[in-house]
């Protein structure tokens, strides 16, 4: 059995997964690389089997009809044999030094008394042009270097969450949560950080910068302008975050640390819809965000009117064509220190 199994979808990723997995083969015999080909109609399967060729004991390579970033995901996860899990797009890369702390943290912290089922270390918004980067730390929230639970978690500022870039789970958590994935759809990874974290009991923060979260691409899915193209995809996953957070909401919150958590990820996630259907400017679009906060309300009155009434629901809801503009430019403002997309 592997220490740790990488997954790495890739849909026509020939221009750029050449760095992303150099920089993951550095891992060694402990670490196995799980490239997804996910349908592409580049290169993207010939330099798989090439990487799979020269790193027969740390590659494998499947080919598959294209079913999307979850699918590809799923399909990793199916494949693994390491004990804990990782994803990394296909855009983006790690550093060596980090990467091979967690590997001894986590070859350290296995066969303990106390099993562990997440590990997080920061990542980088590495985006395109810019010579400084914003990194994502949660120090300020969670304890350093040594294992903790839900109940010692501090707290976490606006703007920032556990991303997928952050994580790494233990492989039979995520097999055992139950978590599916939509096929066809982007921003799944929003899925993936949310839904297992009932289930997480035991975590370890490492505050090392190990994942460079490529940005700023034009074609890329977190491009404003593509989101506002794929707002129906957005929508879906928003959707299937309310219905899993409403329907669990008696074992979220016996924990107030992790339903404040993800309460808190759940709201900017709907804040994000919401200013994507303003940004569509049409009159349909604006019912659709009236049909998001209304669906919310018939799933659980108490989370709307906590997430409808809050800062963020408020600025959602400027009334009018001035109002709708200052949601955006409100929004806009903020990303351009939290990096949203």
């Amino acid at each position: 059995m592997k220490l740790l199994t990488i997954g790495v979808p890739c849909y026509n990723s020939a221009d750029y997964m050449e760095k992303c997995i150099n920089s993951l083969v550095v891992g060694g015999s402990d670490v196995e690389i799980i490239i997804v080909d996910d349908g592409s109609s580049d290169r993207t399967g010939e330099i798989a089997d090439e990487f799979q060729a020269s790193y027969p004991d740390i590659v494998r390579v499947v080919h598959q009809q294209n079913g999307g970033h979850g699918a590809a995901l799923m399909t990793a996860l199916r494949s693994a044999t390491g004990l804990f899990f990782k994803v990394v797009d296909s855009d983006d890369f790690v550093r060596e030094i980090p990467y091979r702390k967690i590997l001894q943290t986590l070859a350290d912290l296995t066969g303990g008394d106390e099993r562990l089922d997440m590990l997080i270390s920061n990542f980088v918004y590495h985006k395109a042009g810019e010579k400084r980067h914003k990194v994502m730390r949660y120090a300020n929230a969670l304890p350093v270097e040594k294992m903790f639970t839900w109940k010692d978690v501090g707290h976490f500022r606006k703007g920032q969450y556990i991303l997928m870039h952050s994580v790494i789970y233990r492989t039979k958590l995520l097999r055992d949560c139950g978590m599916k994935l939509p096929e066809h759809t982007f921003y799944v990874d929003n899925l993936y950080v949310f839904e297992p974290l009932p289930f997480v009991k035991n975590m370890y923060y490492l505050d090392v910068n190990f994942y460079y979260y490529s940005i700023g691409r034009e074609d890329q899915s977190v491009n404003e302008t593509v989101m506002v193209s794929r707002v129906e995809q957005q929508l879906l996953v928003n959707r299937l975050m309310v219905d899993y957070f409403t329907e669990n909401i008696g074992m979220i919150s016996t924990i107030k640390q992790r339903y404040n958590y993800m309460f808190n990820y759940l709201e900017i996630i709907t804040a994000i819809s919401s200013i994507l259907l303003i940004l569509s400017d049409t009159r349909e679009k604006l019912q659709e965000k009236d049909e998001l906060w209304n669906y919310i309300r018939k799933k659980s009155l108490p989370v709307y009117l906590r997430m409808r009434f809050g800062i963020i629901g408020n600025l959602s809801h400027l009334p009018g064509k001035g109002g709708r503009r200052l949601s955006i430019e409100s929004y806009r403002l903020v990303n351009r220190f939290f990096h949203f997309n």
